[in-house]
Order: C-alpha cells, then structure tokens, then sequence
C-alpha cells in the first residue's frame, strides 16, 4: 500500500501509469492526441460524439439515445480543459448555458438534464452529476486560462451553480438542494430522499472547499469525508461492486418507476474511476486501495465480451454489459489505487483496446478518455 506517499495535491506531480509499464512518452501522446481527434473530430461519422452548432456553439451526443445530456456536455468541458482545448471548452459550455440552464423557478440555475440537438429541452428536471461536472470543470478553466465576460466569466458561474447545489428552496423559495443537508450526501436528483453511489465525487468536493462561496466551505470539507464513508458502505465488502442506487446509508434503493436500480450496471462503473482518481489527487482514505484491488480481483477472470449486469454480490444475470468498453476503462482507471498484480493486466488490456464505434460509443468512449487521462497522468488539478 502506497499510504507513505504524497498526494498530488501536495506535490503537483501525477502517476504516469501507462509509463510505468513501459510505454513510450511519445506513444502515449500521439494516442491522446488521436483520441482526442476521434471524438472531437469529423473524420470518422462512426467514433466521433461532438458537434459544432453554429458559430460559437456545440454539444456532445449521447448517440445511443440521440439525445444531449448534462453529462456529456459537462463531461466534454472537462475533457477540453484537461486538454488545453479552449474553443471547444467554451463552445459547449455556451450550449448548457443556452439551452439547458434555468433562468427562472424551482431550478433557477440547474440545467434540464437533456434536450434535443437543438436546444429543445426534454424535461425540465437537473441531474446533480451535470452540476458538479460544470462547476469543477469552470474552476478548472478560470485557473488555467483566467476569466472572461459572461458567460465566460468562468469562476463565477462555478460559484453560482454551487450556491444553487446547496441553498436552492431556502427561505421560502421554491426548489431543493442537490446535497441533502443532514448527511451532506449528493442526492440522485433534487427531491429525492436517495443518492447514486457514482455521482460521490470526494475529490472534487475538497476543491470546492477552497473555490466556493465562503459560507459553503465548511460544508464542502464535511461532504468530502461524507462521501468518502458513505462509498465505503455502497460497495460490497468482497466483490467491491456498487449498486447504481442507493439509500443514504449505503443500501441499494428499491426498484423506482422507470428501473431497477439494486445492482451493479452502467452507472455503478464510474464508482472505480472516481475512487482511484479521489486516491490520487489526495489520498486520505487507504480503503480506496483495498476496494480498487478487490474490484479488479473480481473481474480479473472475466473476459471484456462476457462483462454483464451483476447483482453487487457478484451473481451474473443474463444480461450483457451494454457498456463493456467503458467497464474495461474504469476497471483500468482503478490502478491509479490498486496495488495488487491485477493493475497492470488491466492497464494493457485498455491501452489495446480500440475505442467504441457504433450507437453505443458515447458513455464508453467518455470513460475510455478519462481513463487514459487518469492513466496517463494528464488528469489533473487546476
């Protein structure tokens, strides 16, 4: 276990996985750059998931639903900032402020969680994962290329989402929180009395703490170690799967009207990536390196094009991942925690993997990107 070692908060360096294994500076790279140009790109009609809109604008396609998210978008901009890709960073950003974010009633500056390609909204209701995606991606961008005028004004937007995050419906105005206030737990979305264990983002919180309103600091300090004890209770204690719902104190959440939301699906993946990536950035929990290699020594016998849905005890259903491209990354994500064998034979098994082409490709190749960022050492604070 690596608990001796700082963290790259403190020292400003970041594990380069992929090094470590041997691969070439310069292949890993070109391999960024060539993602990067897959999926921003207009070569190839089959990989790619962002489109210009207009002069100033864009979006991300969630091309299995046709639809854009909160998720995407806000996913997007934090890939653009991590890659120094400022036009496409604002680009996207001004699409969430256009056509997603509320001006006005019990979600003023939430975003509507989808809408069509051009703007039209879908439903009215956020998804907190999009707000905190937006809000840690703009303090991103305000440190790494400073603050421009509205809706550029990057820090502040941050600032204001947060705000909305913790005080929305106070002092009789209509609306909810995103965080429940007595367990400083992320809700799934803002009326609901349960939380999605992958939306649990510690690494961020910690940063919010210094960034947010100064009123808020405290409360974003106590997320950070809320959140942390809270994944420790959703992730099964032999197989280290999460469900993609789950109650406040860690349980899975009852089957709700549009799924069953118990077991370990598309969701519960990204828990590995951000647990490694909360590892990482700050490592103040050694049970991060003990979840991370029991994961990877569950799927270690599985073969990629077997990956399923599981119940979080690790009885397979007969039902395939829809998702297995984007399981495989975030399982190669957890070797930025793992310290066992298994890391590495999930490293190279990404880093052999072509990305995901067809309608499918959108969440796969979002968690193939990060992971290669992880990965790479090129997933970093700002």
């Amino acid at each position: 276990m690596r608990t001796h070692e700082k963290s790259a908060y403190q020292t400003g360096r970041y594990r380069n996985v992929l090094a470590e294994l041997g691969i070439a500076e310069t292949a890993i790279e070109a391999r960024l750059e060539a993602v990067w140009a897959a999926l921003f790109g207009d070569a190839d009609e089959a990989v790619r998931f962002y489109y210009p809109l207009g002069a100033d604008i864009a979006y991300i396609l969630d091309t299995g639903n046709l639809d854009v998210r909160t998720e995407g978008v806000s996913y997007g901009m934090m890939m653009a900032v991590q890659m120094d890709r400022q036009e496409v960073f604002d680009r996207l950003w001004r699409f969430a402020v256009t056509y997603m974010q509320h001006r006005e009633g019990r979600y003023k500056h939430y975003f509507a969680w989808h809408c069509k390609p051009d703007g039209t909204r879908l439903s009215s209701g956020p998804a907190p994962d999009g707000e905190e995606f937006f809000a840690m991606a703009l303090f991103f961008a305000a440190a790494r290329w400073g603050d421009g005028e509205p809706p550029l004004d990057y820090a502040a937007q941050a600032r204001q989402i947060l705000r909305a995050c913790l005080h929305q419906g106070e002092d009789g105005a209509p609306g909810d929180p995103m965080w429940d206030p007595a367990t400083k737990l992320i809700k799934f979305v803002p009326e609901s009395p349960f939380s999605d264990p992958s939306y649990h983002l510690p690494h961020f919180y910690e940063l919010f703490a210094e960034r947010a309103d100064a009123r808020d600091r405290a409360f974003w300090r106590e997320a950070a170690d809320a959140s942390r004890a809270y994944l420790q209770l959703a992730c099964h204690p032999q197989t280290g799967l999460a469900p993609e719902y789950a109650h406040y104190d860690g349980t899975p959440a009852p089957p709700q009207r549009h799924g069953d939301y118990r077991h370990f699906f598309s969701d519960a993946y990204r828990v590995a990536a951000n647990v490694a990536l909360d590892w990482e950035w700050f490592r103040r929990d050694p049970w991060q390196v003990e979840q991370s290699n029991r994961l990877l020594r569950f799927f270690r016998p599985i073969p990629v094009a077997d990956y399923r849905r599981y119940t979080i005890d690790g009885q397979p259903f007969d039902e395939p991942a829809l998702h297995p491209v984007g399981l495989l990354a975030t399982n190669a994500a957890a070797a930025l925690a793992a310290d066992s064998e298994d890391a590495a034979y999930f490293v190279r098994l990404l880093w052999e993997t072509p990305l995901r082409r067809g309608p499918r490709r959108y969440y796969d190749n979002c968690l193939f990107f990060f992971a290669l960022l992880a990965l790479s050492g090129r997933y970093r604070i700002y």
